[in-house]
Parts: C-alpha cells; structure tokens; sequence
C-alpha cells in the first residue's frame, strides 16, 4: 500500500510536524550511528595519523640535527680557562691556541683522493677511518685536535674543498712534571679531569662555562698555595733519592703548621701533564696523598702525645719496656735498652714495647678517639680530588690498639699523618690543609683543638731531643733545629711482612723552637746506600728532610739561629 502522506511530503506537500517523511529524515540525523564500532575504529585510525604527523612535525622543530650540533661547535669560540699561579705569581697552567682539523663530507668532490692527500701531512691518521668519515653522508666530523702550526699550513696548502680549521685552546704546563700531581691535567675539551684543574671546574667554573659567564681571555688567574721554588727543590731531592737509594718511590712535603698551607707536595715518579696519557700509569700514583701506607714509627709521635694528653705520664715518666704477652703475640724490642726507659727516650730509641705500654695505659677505646680526633683515620677534606680514606681494623682489640701505638695495623695517607703531626707542633690545633692561600686569620676561625698547649710543648722537646741525639739527626741542619722522629715499616708483601722491603718516612718539624714548617719525606724500598749499615729511615729519609730544609729556609724566610756564638762572631763581622 502507498503511503501518499510521504510522498506529499516530499513533494513539499504540508504535513503536521512531527510526522511524515522530514520527521523521519531529522530524526536519522540526530539517530547514533547504527554500527558504532566501525565509527569508533575509524575515528581513532583518523586522530592517530594526524597524531602522528603533529608529533613527527613538532619533534622536527625541536630537536636540531645532530650535525648543526657539530657545525655550531666548530663555529663556537674555544674553551678557555684561567692560568694557574703559584703563590707568587709565576705561572704553572696557561692557555695556547691551537688548530683543529674537521671535513664536511657532504662537500667533499673525492674522497679518496681527500684521504690520500691528508695521509701526506698527517700520516698517523688510520687510512680506513679517515676515508670512512671523509666519505660518509655526515654534515661534520672532526679528523684531528690539536695541529701544529705547521701542519696547519701544509694542509691549507692541499686546497682540499670541505675541509676546516677550528680554533681550540689547549692547556701548557711550563713546568712540566714538577707539580704535576697537584696542578693536574684537563682533556682534549680543555676541562679539568685531575688536581687543581678538576676542583676548578666542580667548584662552579664548568657552570659558569655552560652558561656562557667564564668565556672570553681575561679571566682572573686561580693562585694556589705552593711555592714554586720549594716545589722544584722538594722534587729535586727526590729525583737524586731515588736514584742514590735505588727505590721503588718517593714523596715530600712541606706543610705551613700555622695556616695548613700545602707549600710544596711531590710524588715520584710522577708524569708531565703535557703528556696526559702518562698520567693513568699505576707506578706514577700521587703516593702522598692518594696512596695509604702503615707509617711505621712516625705513629709513635701519636702514642708520645697521647700518653701526655691524657695525663698517663709526664715527660719525666719512666715505662716498663720488658717484654709482655698479649693475644698470642710476644711484644719486644728491635734493640733493648733496659728494663725501663724515659717517655723522651722511648720516643728516641723508638721502643716499641714502651709505646705499647703507652697505649695500653689509655685504653683501646681512647687510642680509636684519638687518632680519629687527629683526622689519622679520616679522608682528608681538601681541594684535591686524589685524596685516600685510611683503613684500619673493623674491630679494635687490645692488641690491635699494641701494634698501631707503633705503626702497624692502621694504613693512612702520608698528608694525613703530617696534618696531624702539625697539630701535635703547633700548640695543639688541627687545621685542615689547602693548596690555596689562607691567611692565619682565617686559619684562626677554622681551627680547634685537639690536644693541650702542654703538651704539644712536651713534643717540642721530644722532637728537638730526637733531632739532635735520636734516629733522625741526619735531618738536622746547624741553625735550623730541624726535629722529628723515622719511621721504619716492613712492607706487606703476600699478605706477610717482608724483612727485605721496607716503606721508610721521616716526619720533621723546623724551627723546632717555635713550628713554623713540617717537612716529610717518604721513600718506598730503599736499598742499602753503600757505606751505610741498613737501609732504615735514618739513612734515606731523615737526609732528605735535611737537604729540602737546607736548600728552601731562605725561600720560606726562616732565618738560622746559631745561639750566642753565632750572634758574636756575626758581630765580629
């Protein structure tokens, strides 16, 4: 049957509203799609492709490509650093300009006879990977850092198209090896990676660098704390040590007992930052700093002073220096001098038995506090990076605390035991030590007592009596009272103590009088010198505090003092 009402309708025939065909057709307008899957998938698949497109175009926009990242370097100014100084100016790190050689390969006509070309002047170069990079698709790639002036101009002569120079800067050391361990090295990007030039860069620089603030030649020069005429006769003493000696190693230093200023630091063999590569052999280590040792006898300046400090004994004491059994372990005597020695004495003639007493008159407990408070069992905190933490026993028992009053047992850097004998000499402060300037001022705010005035002038005495009658008169210089005490230890080899190998150090103090200067030497299995009886600290390391005292007192603007006599016959004249 024909329904006329619709096709009225649709021939713009009246209908009532709401009925008929345009009632019909609204209402399949405003009717949800029968199959609302199909229009789901498909208004998805719609959304992800331009999705898609908007991501890829807004990544595009975002992310530069990694070439213009490497044109825009070459471009970039170079990086510059500020000079190192030492504390009198003269100058231990600068900057030279240098060329480096970068291709853009997607400019060059021919690769091969690029290749060829650049192998006359430059033929360390590896054939294969210079023609790879020459002729890859990429927009840049650095083919050699830090020409010479000459190869600079020859390859310019090669009028090669698609190959640049970019001006760098590369870090020269004036002094080579002579403070290397201390000054440090940068890498091939000119940034610090070593010593001072690395607590440079981590102190803010490399920031600065970052944002743009530290570019440009006129930066401040960083001045530190040594002296560069010490530092060259510290290192020049060890070179003729280990060669008189025949040892595996070598260290010295001379420590300011008022500010904590390092004034000289050397450790041998050492490397010549010019030659960076030198730098990451294991002999050439900074032993003085970075390496930890068992210290010998120079641990007895420790046990001395802490039997005073804590009113144990006096300097007029005398200790029973028999032999005692303790834990299974006999403690005795190298060479007995008596039943019983003076507190002076046993410092002098290094007893061991008498340091144990020492020890065993404070406590085990005590003895842990007291070279903790000292910083012996501390890392040191300083400016350099290559700074050791110390070892020693997880659990100290009472003969732990016997063998570390004389110096086995414990392992500590050589500076941390020189930091804390010049508290032991300065009347009784520990300053942290620093390889910048530092006023005594500020030296004033930043240090606190360890032990008594008392007795860091009982170890005055001790050490000066040591220096003139003890192991280490060898270090002794006429007008200088140079006083100190040796140390002797027997070198862990295989997990036993060597009889043969020994790491020997001599910790001295001048003008003993009134401390201005501790000077240390260490020497890592010396042989027997010939003439001489053994190969013990008194014979290699005490000389060479000695001449390091003779050679740089002017330098450090201590005057001798030769007594009366001296004074008169100076009058004479």
């Amino acid at each position: 049957m024909i329904d006329f009402r619709r096709k009225l309708a649709f021939l713009g025939g009246q209908t009532k509203p709401g009925s008929g065909l345009a009632a019909g057709l609204r209402r399949r307008r405003s009717e949800a799609p029968r199959n609302k899957a199909r229009f789901l998938i498909a208004t998805g698949l719609f959304c992800s492709i331009y999705g898609v497109i908007g991501m890829r175009l807004l990544l595009w926009g975002a992310v530069a490509d990694p070439n213009d990242a490497y044109r825009a370097m070459a471009n970039a100014g170079p990086v510059t650093r500020p000079d190192l100084v030492d504390r009198n100016g003269e100058v231990l790190a600068t900057d030279l300009k240098t060329a480096s050689l970068f291709a853009e390969p997607r400019r060059i006509v021919d690769a091969d006879e690029a290749t060829e070309a650049l192998l006359t002047v430059l033929p360390d170069l590896n054939p294969k990977v210079l023609h790879d990079r020459l002729s890859s698709k990429a927009g840049f790639a650095w083919l050699k850092r830090e020409l010479t002036p000459r190869q600079q101009q020859e390859i310019l002569a090669l009028g090669i198209p698609g190959i640049g120079f970019r001006t760098e800067k590369r870090r020269f050391y004036p002094g080579g090896s002579t403070a290397s361990h201390i000054v440090g090295l940068t890498n091939i990007d000119n940034q610090g990676i070593a010593g001072m030039e690395k607590y440079i860069d981590d102190s803010g620089f490399r920031a600065l660098q970052a944002s743009g603030f530290a570019s440009g030649d006129n930066l401040e020069p960083v001045k530190l704390s040594i002296d560069l005429r010490v530092q060259h006769i510290v290192r020049d003493e060890l070179v003729a040590a280990m060669q008189k000696y025949r040892a595996q190693a070598a260290g010295g230093l001379v420590l300011d007992v008022e500010t904590g200023e390092v004034i000289a630091m050397a450790s041998l063999p050492d490397y010549d930052p010019n030659n960076p590569g030198d730098a990451l052999k294991k002999e050439n280590l900074n032993r003085f700093s970075a390496g930890t040792f068992e210290m010998g006898s120079t641990f007895k300046i420790f046990t001395t002073a802490m039997a005073l400090d804590f009113g144990k004994v006096s300097i007029n004491s005398m200790v029973d220096t028999r032999p005692f059994f303790v834990a299974g372990h006999t403690i005795k005597e190298f060479h007995n001098k008596g039943a019983s020695l003076s507190v002076p004495d046993i410092f002098k003639y290094s007893s061991n038995v008498g340091s144990a007493r020492e020890a065993d008159m404070v406590g085990t407990e005590s003895h842990q506090e007291f070279l903790t408070r000292l910083g012996i069992l501390s890392r040191l905190k300083t400016e350099l990076p290559e700074v050791a933490m110390p070892t020693q026993p997880k659990v100290w028992k009472k003969i732990n605390s016997m063998t570390i009053a004389f110096g086995h047992g414990v392992s500590t850097t050589p500076l941390n035991t020189a930091v804390a004998a010049a508290a032991i000499i300065n009347g009784g402060y520990y300053i942290p030590p620093t390889f910048l300037p530092r006023t005594k001022e500020k030296a004033d705010e930043l240090k606190h007592r360890v032990v008594q005035e008392k007795t860091a002038l009982d170890m005055r005495t001790i050490f000066r009596l040591n220096g003139e009658e003890g192991s280490g008169r060898a270090a002794n210089v006429p007008g200088y009272n140079v006083g100190g005490k040796t140390g002797t230890a027997e070198k862990v080899v295989n997990g036993r103590y060597s009889k043969d190998q020994r790491f020997n150090a001599y910790v001295g103090a001048f003008p003993i009088d009134k401390p201005r200067y501790i000077v240390m030497s260490i020497v890592d299995d010396p042989k027997v010198e010939p003439g001489k009886p053994n190969a013990q600290a008194g014979w290699n390391a005490a000389p060479m505090v000695g001449n390091i005292v003779r050679r740089a007192a002017t330098f450090l603007n201590v005057k001798p003092d030769f007594g009366e006599s001296g004074k008169q016959l100076l009058v004479s004249y």
